[in-house]
């Protein structure tokens, strides 16, 4: 399975702002964007102004790297969101949101997506009681999803009880929470107000449409 394998902090760095990739440490001084803002590389301090597909560009790259998701299975949401009825651009963030692996990280089961994707990936995790190992199922309305019984007392869950979720945001509308039983239901599906992230779809729709 294709992944980005270089430090995560460079993707926050060339984006110019939090993207929240290494979970608790994002809020720390630790974090690459409190220590240096501008982009990486040589260069970084003197880029100049983007073009429109630069802006375009990074608009793209920034929601890939938001949901850490690769070059063609991104290409793929977009194709499928396209032939859907209703707004090309929200279809797509609505088709990412409801990954299996971003659904864990805004249960608050994880701090990071890269965390919800590992545990996923590990067996962790059931969907209408059945074990699912496949970070980017996608997931519906009215889906119970959990954490195994043998798993609750691993020490990545036990982490998250005792932070009591995600730090920066709090569990969406869509979403039903049992933080402490790891339990939740999937109320309905998400709306584009729902998604946090100041995503420019409209702006990848244009670069898809070239």
């Amino acid at each position: 399975m294709a992944r980005y394998k270089d430090a995560v902090c460079r993707q926050c760095r060339r984006e110019g702002e939090k993207l929240y990739l290494k979970g608790a440490r994002c809020n720390t001084p630790k974090c690459a964007i409190e220590r240096r803002e501008y982009p990486p590389g040589q260069h970084g301090q003197r880029r100049g102004k983007l073009s429109d597909y630069g802006t375009q560009l990074r608009a793209k790259q920034k929601a890939k790297r938001v949901f850490g998701v690769l070059e063609k299975p991104f290409r793929s949401y977009f194709e499928e969101a396209d032939r859907q009825k209703g707004i090309t651009g929200e279809s797509l963030l609505v088709r990412l949101e409801t990954r299996l692996d971003n659904v864990i990280y805004r249960l608050g089961f994880a701090p990071s997506r890269s965390q919800a994707r590992q545990l996923v990936l590990h067996g962790h995790i059931t969907v209408d009681g059945k074990k699912v190992s496949v970070p980017s199922m996608q997931i519906k309305s009215g889906n119970k999803i959990e954490v195994k019984a043998t798993s609750k007392r691993r020490k990545p869950f036990e982490l998250a009880v005792q932070s009591g979720g995600p730090s920066h945001h709090p569990v969406p509308g869509w979403l039903e929470s049992d933080l402490v039983n790891f339990r939740a239901t999937v109320v309905r599906m998400p709306l584009r107000e729902d998604i946090p992230e100041n995503i420019q779809e409209q702006l990848i729709v244009e670069l898809y449409s070239k």
